[in-house]
């Protein structure tokens, strides 16, 4: 997929990340273009709205449907802004074309799931010229979030891009939907030709995050945010608490300090070696502790023992991470780390037991 375009947007201010922004859902005619109106206003020229809203159960709201299309339309003809949509099959692309809308994004939930892809797919063959958005699937899947956009690109599609929205955890935690940042920066390195916008608004979930994750995306280097920007947010007929008002955009915007990547890279250099070494240092540290778990997994296969022993994992885990807390890093972070270790001394210790070797 070499040959992937970036996508052209019209009086983007050079050097500023594009931002594409307006309400979650296009509600009714009056809000949708005094929120269009508003964003104008601040600079803002390609607006965003839902014209069909998977919601996750029945009853709430799913958007007004292909009658918000010509409030869309509407926005494009009255502030010459461009107007982006969200689809889910061909029926959608089909009206969504057919209203003059500019750029179509798919959502989570479509994107993983391959057959909508294919079908939306198809219908693409006849729009070629078509800007698409795809977000990442609810899981953490990068294989299935790439496999969407190469159905896409197999259509003939060539003006493609990718919006980081965060993935799914259950229970409850800071963020909506967990950024995983190292999957987007994986899908840079794997395809950087390809356009990344983060969506703040579906990450954090609440419209105090949207400012500290739109830095993050930024400091990554990422090409733009899409964020939810409505009239009257406390109103808001689906996803209130995490949209801000025109005016607080602004202000996030504003307020984003966008890195200059042609300074002297003399100190980051040093940074890095310094990294190298402690990197070395640590794998000559984990495989002295490999050494050791063979030899535990001699003992107990001498000593007739069980190889996971749970009271043992679970003293080792809690005094880890409270010491790594206690050091300043996060406590996640510091569970997952033990937690690889951990399975990676089961494994060389039942291969120890089940194949009678010896260290």
């Amino acid at each position: 997929m070499n040959d992937i375009e970036k996508i052209v947007f019209k009086n983007i201010e050079p050097g500023r990340p594009i931002i594409i922004a307006g309400p979650c859902s296009a509600e009714s005619r009056e809000q949708v273009l005094t929120t269009a109106a508003e964003l104008y206003k601040y600079g803002i020229r390609i607006f965003r709205a839902g014209v069909w809203k998977p919601r996750t159960k029945p009853g709430g709201f799913e958007g007004v449907g292909i009658q918000a299309l010509e409030w869309l339309a509407k926005v494009k003809e009255q502030y010459g802004m461009e107007i982006a949509t969200e689809v889910a099959n061909a029926s959608h692309v089909e009206a969504a074309i057919k209203a003059g809308i500019n750029l179509i994004w798919i959502g989570a939930r479509t994107s993983a799931n391959p057959f909508a892809m294919q079908e939306i797919a198809n219908c693409l063959r006849n729009y070629k010229d078509i800007s698409v958005l795809v977000k990442n699937p609810i899981n953490p899947d990068l294989e299935l979030w790439i496999g969407s956009i190469e159905r896409l690109y197999n259509a003939g599609i060539r003006k493609l891009g990718a919006i980081h929205r965060g993935f799914s955890v259950y229970g409850q935690h800071m963020y909506r939907n967990m950024p995983q940042w190292h999957i987007p920066i994986e899908l840079r390195r794997r395809l950087p030709q390809l356009q990344i916008f983060t969506d703040p608004s579906h990450i954090g979930g609440r419209r105090e995050l949207i400012a500290p994750i739109s830095q993050q995306s930024m400091d990554m280097g990422f090409d733009g945010l899409i964020i939810e920007s409505h009239c009257n947010p406390e109103m808001a007929l689906s996803d209130k608490a995490q949209q801000v008002t025109p005016e607080v955009l602004n202000s996030i915007i504003n307020t984003l300090v966008i890195r200059d990547n042609v300074q002297t890279t003399e100190n980051l250099n040093t940074l890095r070696q310094q990294i190298d070494q402690i990197d070395n240092d640590l794998l000559e540290i984990l495989s002295k502790r490999m050494q050791i778990s063979k030899e535990i997994g001699q003992y107990k296969k001498e000593h007739n023992l069980t190889v996971f022993q749970a009271r043992r994992h679970d003293d080792v885990l809690r005094s880890r991470v409270q010491y790594g807390v206690n050091m300043g890093m996060d406590g996640d972070f510091v569970k997952a780390v033990y937690q690889a270790i951990h399975e990676e001394s089961v494994r060389l210790q039942m291969n120890i037991i089940n194949n009678n070797n010896s260290i």
